[in-house]
């Protein structure tokens, strides 16, 4: 069956093109924090880029570190766009159908909410090509995060927009309040929408020079990352509910592995307006916070990484969904851990351990706690790369 044709499309195809651009992130990891740079610039940018390239200290190493990830995020922004337009072609055709209809009058109308959740991630997947891909980007930085504040509202306003028409129908239908309909996570996806949008505003918070701009991005970013702890807060209460009432859905098993996305998110928008605090507000952190504020991020990704595993092995999940024939849009799930854990990984590595100098940058220490990061980011793509050629993708 294919997820694509008018009458039986799901708007949860969005989250194949949405970790596509996860995928962009990821490398962009190592650009960020294993490259050296000048202080001057938060990001890696093609000029620090070329920086290093072209000085005759730079190993061998390093310059292939650079090819590897530009190569990477090249090949997964292509496939990011290319899955996101076959998203809109056939979302297009599916909003006149009666299926639509369906669908918006019952549980799964939440599934909507993947929209907004890609559409925010496509623009941090621009923002990463330009900088890394167009010289002397940063000497015009603070006039682009105005018109970034635009874009990034209005996929805000849309995801509200969402949410609100169909938590608003369930209020008054009275609807289904022990949720035993949704004996899953996927509820989620709505918290997961809202703290994507919120992410992205606290990156503008933490990297610009000026004390408006930062304070109007981090006010932004608090507001939609309030929204969406609150949601999760009782989506996942509920949930689970519906879940020990009804048992899990199987075909919706990897929402289990939501919350390790929503959680990465958190961690890196509270990391941003930490920065933005520091900067522009006189508000210092130690790095002793750092370390106890990731460890507690990293703590609870890794139960629910452990038992939506435990429960995904007994119940049979990869071996259906994955490696056989049975197919559901939620399999694109289960590239939450292996990108999420990857991209915190990252800052609990470098602001956790090696900020604190608990950890020397580049030891046999360094590379040891790197290599449990980079094989689950080749399990990922594996994963990834099996369901993309199992939909068509």
């Amino acid at each position: 069956m294919s997820f694509f044709k008018k009458e039986t499309y799901n708007p949860l195809m969005f989250l194949a093109a949405l970790w596509a651009g996860w995928m962009v992130v990821v490398f962009f990891m190592y650009l960020m924090y294993i490259v050296p740079r000048d202080k001057k610039y938060p990001i890696p940018t093609f000029d620090t880029l070329k920086e290093v390239c072209l000085n005759a200290d730079t190993s061998i190493m390093m310059k292939t570190t650079i090819v590897f990830a530009v190569v990477w995020i090249i090949y997964f922004g292509f496939k990011h766009f290319k899955i996101l337009i076959k998203n809109i072609k056939a979302l297009k055709k599916f909003k006149w159908t009666k299926e639509c209809k369906a669908l918006k009058s019952g549980n799964s109308e939440v599934t909507f909410m993947a929209i907004p959740l890609t559409l925010a991630m496509t623009i941090n997947v621009l923002f990463i090509i330009w900088a890394i891909f167009i010289p002397k980007l940063w000497t015009i930085v603070e006039y682009l995060f105005p018109g970034a504040l635009v874009w990034f509202a209005l996929v805000g306003l849309l995801a509200l927009k969402l949410f609100s028409e169909y938590f608003i129908r369930l209020i008054m239908q009275k609807w289904n309040a022990d949720f035993v309909e949704n004996n899953n996570l996927g509820q989620l996806i709505s918290a997961f929408a809202f703290v994507m949008v919120g992410v992205w505003f606290a990156a503008s918070s933490a990297m610009s020079n000026n004390v408006i701009t930062s304070a109007i991005w981090l006010v932004a970013s608090t507001f939609f990352i309030t929204i969406a702890s609150a949601i999760a807060l009782l989506k996942i209460i509920l949930g689970f509910q519906a879940i020990l009432k009804k048992g899990l859905d199987e075909s919706a098993s990897p929402t289990l592995w939501i919350m390790i996305p929503i959680l990465t998110l958190i961690g890196i928008t509270v990391v941003r307006n930490m920065h933005g605090l520091h900067t522009h507000f006189e508000s210092h952190f130690s790095a002793g916070t750092y370390i106890m504020f990731t460890t507690v991020i990293v703590s609870m990704q890794m139960m629910f990484g452990y038992i939506g595993y435990v429960v995904m092995k007994k119940n049979g999940y990869f071996d259906d969904y994955v490696n056989w024939k049975e197919k559901s849009p939620w399999s694109f799930a289960l590239i939450c851990p292996g990108v999420a854990l990857a991209v915190f990984a990252f800052f609990f590595l470098h602001l956790g351990l090696v900020k604190t100098w608990v950890v020397e940058k580049f030891s046999i220490t360094y590379f040891v706690l790197l290599a449990p990061i980079m094989y689950l980011q080749y399990k990922t793509i594996v994963t990834m790369l099996k369901l993309n050629k199992k939909f068509g993708l």
